[in-house]
C-alpha cells in the first residue's frame, strides 16, 4: 500500500531535519545503540510476578506524579527552555536500580511518553528532543543495571559502607551517562558551547543529585515494603515547587532575545561588585556597547531579523570576556559589561584589547535569517565601545561610571563608529565623587 502524500509531507517537516548532519547523525547513532541493548535486554527476560508488578508501581508513580505537577512542569518547560533538571528521575532511577533491564526500559518509556503527551508537547518541544532525553535515559538505566549487577545486586546494600559503596557507585554511572550523552548532543549542536552549556549550572547539578540520592533511597526502602513510594510524593513535588522558583528568578533576570542579564539585574550586581572592589582594592572595569546603524536591519529586514543579529552579537560578546565578566543588555542595541580583576599593573591596556576583540569579532559575523523573500546572510555589522576603569573613590555610584564609559562611546561614535575609546587615567575622577557641600556662607549685602 503506497503512502499517502499527506503522511510523506508530515515526516519530511519534522524538526529533527531542521538539525546539522552531524546532529542528526548522532541522535541516530545514540537511538540505534539503545534499540540494540534494549533488544537485547528483552531476547533474555524471563519475567516474574514481583517484578512486573513493581515495574506497574512505579510507571504508575511517575505518572500520578507527573499529573499532580503538570502545571508546574509546563511552566518549567516554557520559562526554563534549556533546563537540565529532571525529576522524574525519581522514578527512572529507582526502576534501573531494582527491575530487570527489560522492565526498567518499559518503565522509563511509559513515564516518557505520558511525560511527552501532557508536558512536553503542550511547551512545544520537538519531538525529537522528548525521544533523545528518554534515550540518555535508557543508556543510563542500563549503565546503572550493570554497575548494581557487578556489585551483587541489591542484596549487598545493608552492608553497611560497602552497601552505600555500591549505591553511589550505581549513581555516579547512571549520572555520568546521562550527562555526558547530553553534553554531546550539545556540543556537536553548537560547537562553541560553554561548560555551562554542556552540563548546566552547579545548581541544577546539585538538583539533579540530589534527586539521585532521592531515588536511591526510595530503591532502598522499596526493598522493604512497596508502601515507602508514599512517602517521596511530598519531597519530590516540594523540590519540583523550588525548581520553578529558581528557573522564574532566573527568567525575570536575563533578557529574553539575547539569554545575557537585564538591565535591572546587571545593574544589582554591578553595585556588589563596586563595592566588593572597592574594599578589596581591586580593578574593576565597564565597557559599553553600541551595535552601529541597527536600525537599518531592523528597516530592511524586519524584527525578527533584528533579533537574530542581537542574539548573535550578544554570544560574540560573550565569546571574548571571562565566565566571571557580567554581561547586561542596557535595551535597544546597546549592551555593558562589567569586568573584575584585571592585572592591575596593565588594567586599561588589557580593557583596550578586550574591547578591540569584540569589535573584530562583530565584524567578522555573518547571521543566517529568514526572511519573507527566503533566507539571506546579514553581515557587515559593527560595533562602537566605549570603556573606563571603575574609580576606588568613596561614593562611586554604578550610574556615575556608566556614565564616564557612555562618554567614551559617544567619542567612539563621533569618530566614525566602528572604534573603542577608553578613558585615560587623567580623565577617571579621583576626587570623592559625593564631596559634601560646603557651608552656606552668610550673605554679603552690596552696601557693606
Amino acid at each position: 500500500m503506497a503512502e499517502s502524500p499527506r503522511r510523506r509531507c508530515s515526516v519530511t517537516r519534522w524538526a529533527v531535519w531542521a538539525q546539522p548532519t552531524r546532529v542528526i547523525a548522532v541522535l541516530g547513532v545514540v537511538e540505534m545503540l539503545a534499540l540494540i541493548l534494549i533488544g537485547v535486554a528483552w531476547v533474555q527476560f524471563q519475567p516474574t510476578f514481583e517484578a512486573v508488578v513493581l515495574a506497574v508501581l512505579l510507571a504508575a508513580a511517575g505518572i500520578v506524579h507527573t499529573e499532580v505537577a503538570t502545571g508546574v512542569e509546563r511552566a518549567r518547560r516554557q520559562v526554563g527552555e534549556k533546563s537540565y533538571t529532571d525529576l522524574s528521575t525519581v522514578w527512572t532511577f529507582a526502576a534501573a536500580l531494582l527491575l530487570p533491564p527489560a522492565l526498567a526500559t518499559a518503565t522509563i518509556v511509559a513515564v516518557y511518553t505520558h511525560l511527552w503527551f501532557r508536558v512536553w508537547k503542550p511547551a512545544r518541544y520537538p519531538l525529537f528532543r522528548n525521544t533523545f532525553t528518554a534515550t540518555t535515559v535508557l543508556l543510563a538505566a542500563l549503565a546503572a543495571q550493570e554497575v548494581v549487577r557487578v556489585t551483587g545486586g541489591t542484596d549487598t546494600w545493608a552492608n553497611g559502607l560497602a552497601g552505600v559503596a555500591a549505591l553511589s557507585a550505581a549513581t555516579f554511572a547512571y549520572a555520568a551517562v546521562n550527562w555526558l550523552l547530553i553534553a554531546l548532543a550539545v556540543a556537536v549542536s553548537t560547537p562553541d558551547a560553554t561548560r555551562e552549556n554542556l552540563f548546566g549550572q552547579l545548581d541544577e547539578i546539585a538538583v539533579e543529585l540530589a534527586t539521585l540520592c532521592l531515588a536511591a533511597m526510595l530503591a532502598l526502602t522499596l526493598t522493604v515494603s512497596w508502601w515507602f513510594v508514599l512517602l517521596v510524593f511530598i519531597p519530590i513535588l516540594v523540590l519540583q515547587r523550588a525548581v520553578l522558583y529558581r528557573e522564574l528568578a532566573a527568567a525575570a533576570t536575563t533578557d529574553g532575545k539575547t539569554g545575557l542579564l537585564t538591565a535591572t539585574a546587571w545593574n544589582a550586581r554591578a553595585v556588589e561588585a563596586i563595592d566588593r572592589a572597592r574594599r578589596e582594592r581591586s580593578t574593576l572595569a565597564v565597557l559599553v556597547l553600541d551595535l552601529d546603524h541597527f536600525k537599518r536591519v531592523n528597516d530592511t529586514h524586519g524584527h525578527v531579523a533584528g533579533d537574530r543579529v542581537l542574539a548573535a552579537v550578544a554570544d560574540a560578546v560573550r565569546a571574548e570576556v571571562r565566565g566571571d565578566d557580567l554581561v547586561g543588555r542596557f535595551g535597544g542595541e546597546e549592551f555593558v559589561v562589567l569586568l573584575p580583576g584585571l592585572p592591575e599593573a596593565r588594567a586599561t591596556a588589557e580593557l583596550q584589547a578586550v574591547a578591540e576583540r569584540i569589535r573584530v569579532r562583530v565584524t567578522h559575523l555573518a547571521v543566517p535569517v529568514e526572511t519573507p523573500d527566503g533566507p539571506l546572510t546579514i553581515s557587515d555589522l559593527s560595533i562602537s565601545v566605549g570603556g573606563t576603569m571603575v574609580p576606588h573613590t568613596p561614593g562611586t555610584t554604578v550610574e556615575q561610571t556608566i556614565a564616564l564609559a557612555d562618554r567614551e562611546l559617544y567619542r567612539a561614535k563621533d569618530s566614525g563608529r566602528n572604534a573603542v575609546r577608553i578613558a585615560t587615567a587623567t580623565e577617571i575622577p579621583t576626587q570623592r565623587a559625593e564631596e559634601p557641600r560646603p557651608a552656606p556662607q552668610p550673605e554679603v549685602s552690596p552696601e557693606s
